[in-house]
């Protein structure tokens, strides 16, 4: 398997609708596709949109805050990790 990098930690999780928010230390675009790790997350998923400030974008750079939708719950301090 590829070498991961990690590119952001999650700091929050919105239960209702499903999104993380997440502090970038590397840049990220629609389309990409991440792997969430932590204590008791491990999935894999497309990024289909990013938010800043409540307004969609179709990338994110390194030191920004960003809320993507993911397809299961994560939680504070899991590390987001750019899949191949």
């Amino acid at each position: 398997m590829a070498e991961e990098k990690e590119i952001g930690t999650v700091f929050s999780f919105f239960n209702k609708v499903g999104v993380a928010a997440i502090k970038l230390k590397a840049g990220l675009k629609t389309g990409d596709n991440i792997h969430i790790k932590g204590k008791t997350t491990d999935f894999t998923q497309k990024v289909v949109s990013i938010q800043i400030d409540n307004k969609a974008v179709d990338k994110a750079k390194k030191g920004d805050d960003i809320g993507i939708k993911v397809d299961d719950r994560v939680r504070p301090n899991d590390k987001v990790y750019k899949a191949k």
